[in-house]
This record gives structure tokens, C-alpha cells and sequence, in this order.
């Protein structure tokens, strides 16, 4: 049996703690590092969704984003970043959220069922030539794929950024670009989608001020 703490001499049980801490942030930083060389592994697929964005906003649409619980303010998140940007000088550019209108959502929900609150939106708010981009911790969020499901039948460009392995999203023909960040765990997860929708602001501005690389053939 373990001697009590109180039994301890005190610097003992200090640095005890400190090693403690020590490995758990070690770990943690761990699980982040693995999932950062994951994500720079994508690089590519990432540019092609940006540049497939960029050509979106050049011919005039916008951007609808849209997700549950926490992802849900990731989503006003990435709509602000493009509306109002933080960065003097660059340009705003159209970007909307589905989860802010609670009248609106509870009332499809309450009709349709909770699957369809994003996919009626999209149905009666979105043209052609809009991007629709969803946000999942893992792939499995049933209203996220019916958003993007109707994104498709309209004609939008369809983004996805999940975790894990996809989930439901990495099988799905209505997705045209899945971002994933990948991990299991739903705090790294969050973390890699706050750097991945930096990253798709920063790519699609460096697209659009260059409207030569806006053709679709540009980048194949």
C-alpha cells in the first residue's frame, strides 16, 4: 500500500504530481503532433477545395455552413471569418450560417424530424452556385449528410470536414471534397477543424486575388 500524501515530505508528492503532469501533456501533445502531420499529409486535397471554392465565390455564390452542438459555433465561426475578416485589407466574402435561426430549426424539426433541418434550409436559401460545408466531430451526423445529400441535388459544391475515418460521410457520393482530421478523439478533432478552416480562408483568398487561376481546368 501506498504511504497518505499527508505522510509525504512535500517534495516528494511535488514533484510525484509534476511527473504526473509532465507525461499527460506529453501524451496530449502527442495526439496532436500525429494528427498535424495527418492533416499536412492532405495538403493537396485541401488546395483543390480551395481552389474548387474560390472558383464558387469568383462566379458569385456563397458560402452556407452548417453543423450540431459544438460544431454548430464552428460554423458561425467560419461564416464570420469570411463575412468580417480579421486581417486588414482582405476582402469579405458571402458566407451565411444554418444554425443560428432556432425558430427555424426547431420548427422543420418539429415537422421533418431533426435529419432534414439543415437540408430544408439549403433547399430554400441556396443557388447553384454556393458551396455547402458541414461540420462533423465523426462523420455520423445524420442531418450533416442530408445538408450535403441536398447541397448535391442543387448543384453546389459540397465540403465536409469529420473525424475518424469519415464516418457514414467517406462513402458518400454527395460529398465532393472530405476534409478529416485524423483522430478519435473529439478535442483534437475540434482543434484540427479550427486549423483546417483557417487554412481553407488563407488558400481561398490566395486563389482569389490571382483570377487567372480561376478557371476550374487550372488545377486538375
Amino acid at each position: 500500500m501506498l504511504p497518505r500524501a499527508s505522510n509525504l515530505p512535500r517534495g516528494f508528492v511535488v514533484s510525484q504530481v509534476a511527473e504526473a503532469a509532465r507525461a499527460v501533456a506529453s501524451a496530449a501533445f502527442a495526439r496532436r503532433a500525429a494528427a498535424g502531420r495527418l492533416l499536412a499529409a492532405e495538403a493537396e486535397n485541401i488546395a483543390r477545395a480551395c481552389h474548387d471554392m474560390a472558383v464558387r465565390f469568383h462566379r458569385g455564390g456563397k458560402l452556407i455552413v452548417f453543423g450540431n452542438g459544438v460544431q454548430a459555433t464552428d460554423a458561425q465561426h467560419v461564416s464570420v471569418e469570411f463575412v468580417h475578416p480579421v486581417i486588414v485589407g482582405k476582402r469579405a466574402l458571402p458566407a451565411m450560417t444554418l444554425t443560428g435561426d432556432v425558430a427555424t430549426i426547431t420548427g422543420v424539426a418539429r415537422r421533418d424530424g431533426f435529419a432534414e433541418v439543415f437540408a430544408h434550409q439549403l433547399r430554400h436559401l441556396a443557388a447553384p452556385a454556393d458551396i455547402a460545408l458541414g461540420v462533423t466531430p465523426d462523420g455520423r451526423c445524420q442531418n450533416v449528410r442530408r445538408g450535403l445529400e441536398a447541397g448535391r441535388e442543387l448543384g453546389l459544391l459540397t465540403i465536409a470536414l469529420a473525424g475518424g475515418g469519415g464516418g457514414d460521410l467517406a462513402a458518400s457520393r454527395a460529398v465532393d471534397h472530405l476534409l478529416l482530421a485524423g483522430s478519435e478523439d473529439p478535442l483534437v478533432v475540434k482543434e484540427v477543424h479550427v486549423t483546417v478552416y483557417h487554412v481553407l480562408w488563407e488558400l481561398v483568398h490566395v486563389f482569389f486575388e490571382q483570377p487567372g487561376l480561376l478557371a476550374p481546368e487550372v488545377i486538375q
